[in-house]
């Protein structure tokens, strides 16, 4: 073998210093003689991290530059054709319900992420006030026990008093960890503290009507092409995971500016 890698050594050499090299030639000689590339690397040890590191690195920078063109594209694409999501009567919806904006969320109550995304939207809200309406659709994920129950907790709630749905919603998301601590027994005890009757939500939790419209919800995020939460359609432009407040502002400035012309 070291014979061999001396004679591909010396071809290398030669094809190099003759002016005329071919690519091939050169994959070649190297494919047959991989003992060219591990000397180099041995003699040079630090260069060659060095090296592959830059190449990581740049790879990154071109990866992320074509990922943010083909999301500008895409929000571009969709503000002129913005996806349509249901929302039917006796929807819960937070805010002001003729606002010019529309924020519908696929959500998960035991994501974390979902947890950063209830802390972005009520940032938003703040900034925004009436301007904004928030409709809160369900994504519970598999691995997530107890987000498919706090789903029905919440639709159950929402029969009785939408604004003691809110306030279940929002009791839950700040309480993550008691959620997965606690399960049942802690949705339980935000339902009684939000006021809504704990029998009658027990009762309608597992009714038709609870079950075919969290089944809608998963149903329609995934025609939406949401695989993952939290989800959101800002006027039906998409935004997919848990980003941060000023990638909400740059649609919706560019919607209500859009909608004074």
């Amino acid at each position: 073998m070291k014979q061999l890698s001396l004679v591909g050594a010396v071809a290398l050499a030669m094809i190099l210093l003759a002016g005329c090299t071919s690519k091939q030639q050169i994959e070649k000689i190297i494919q047959d003689n991989p003992d060219i590339v591990f000397q180099a690397i041995k003699k040079n040890p630090k260069k060659f991290v060095d090296v592959v590191n830059e190449a990581v690195k740049t790879a990154q920078e071109s990866s992320r530059e074509d990922e943010t063109k083909a999301e500008q594209a895409r929000m571009e694409e969709e503000m002129k054709h913005p996806k349509t999501p249901v929302i039917e009567d006796g929807r819960v919806i937070f805010g002001n319900k003729s606002a010019p904006i529309t924020i519908v969320e696929y959500s998960d109550f035991q994501c974390p992420y979902c947890g950063r995304g209830f802390q972005t939207v009520k940032e938003v809200e703040k900034t925004y006030g009436d301007k904004v309406r928030i409709v809160f659709k369900h994504l519970p994920l598999e691995f997530h026990p107890m987000a498919m129950p706090a789903a029905k907790y919440f639709e159950a709630i929402a029969m009785q008093d939408a604004a003691k749905a809110e306030k279940f919603h929002d009791e839950v998301f700040a309480n993550q960890k008691e959620l997965g601590s606690d399960g049942d027994k802690y949705l339980q005890s935000v339902v009684k503290k939000v006021g809504a009757n704990l029998a009658k939500v027990k009762k309608d939790m597992n009714s038709e009507g609870v079950q075919k419209r969290i089944a809608a919800d998963m149903e329609e995020a995934k025609k939406f092409e949401f695989s993952g939460t939290p989800g959101f359609l800002i006027n039906g432009v998409s935004l997919r995971g848990a980003y941060p407040a000023p990638e909400f502002k740059k649609i919706i400035d560019k919607q209500l500016a859009s909608a004074a012309h």
